[in-house]
């Protein structure tokens, strides 16, 4: 079996941004949202390497939501018995049901991404973990905070770590990582990620969302302008004001990702 070791920066800003949350601590169990994407399939080995690495003990099982409109996850399921990554897939009807559940100019993302997280919920209280992470990183973040602040009115966007409103922790270990670095790491080692074909939208004749899209592109060519945006908004995520903002009620966490 070949090695598969994250990039020294992907570990040391995985390092840095774990110690600056307290994301994973001595004797988590924590349930890895694993759908075989770039980010995720980078998250898996860089805990994988934050095991044998850390001080303390931790143990992380990878899941898979299956929406049951015939994916087929032998390969991703080989790699992580390959790597000796834990690896469960959980079907579901998700797919079935989104025919019947889901109204016309309804948000389509918004009700796969609902029934997600809510199998992923369920799946880590079954298997006893205290932790959820998430894939999500610093592009991500950006993106969820401009479409917020346009199409929302909202000043928000993705917590490093925050509870769920069941108890579980959810942690974000990559949040702080560009997209480009997860992007290198597949490329670099040859591997398989699943793209924007497993994407249930394909299968539906809806009208594809177009915001983050659009979000992505605006951020691309300030990032053009401004070389150092991305620095700059990781900064000021860490660093607001609250009392300069036209309200008197302290920002909240809220249990939802904006797609």
């Amino acid at each position: 079996m070949r090695s598969i070791v994250p990039s020294k920066k992907i570990m040391s800003k995985l390092g840095k941004t774990n110690a600056e949350f307290t994301l994973i601590e001595e004797g988590d169990k924590i349930l890895v949202g694993l759908s075989g994407g770039k980010d995720s399939l980078t998250m898996i080995h860089a805990m994988k390497e934050q095991q044998r690495r850390a001080p303390f003990k931790f143990d992380f099982i990878a899941v898979t939501i299956s929406y049951g409109m015939g994916e087929n996850y032998d390969a991703l399921a080989e790699h992580c018995k390959e790597y000796e990554i834990e690896h469960i897939v959980k079907d579901t009807r998700t797919f079935e049901l989104a025919k019947e559940k889901i109204r016309k100019n309804s948000s389509f993302c918004s009700f796969f991404s609902r029934m997600r997280r809510g199998y992923i919920y369920s799946v880590a209280e079954e298997l006893g973990c205290n932790k959820v992470a998430l894939g999500h990183h610093l592009d991500d973040a950006a993106e969820s905070f401009f479409m917020n602040f346009i199409y929302n009115g909202q000043m928000r966007s993705l917590a490093p770590r925050y509870t769920a409103t069941n108890g579980l922790v959810v942690i974000r270990p990559l949040i702080q990582m560009r997209e480009r670095q997860l992007t290198a790491f597949v490329v670099d080692n040859d591997l398989v990620a699943i793209g924007d074909e497993a994407c249930p939208a394909m299968r539906f004749d809806v009208k594809m969302p177009h915001a983050r899209a659009s979000t992505k592109v605006m951020l691309a060519k300030m990032e053009e302008e401004f070389p150092s945006l991305f620095t700059s908004l990781n900064a000021a995520f860490k660093n607001i004001s609250v009392d300069s903002f036209f309200t008197q009620e302290p920002f909240e966490e809220v249990d939802e990702v904006v797609k």
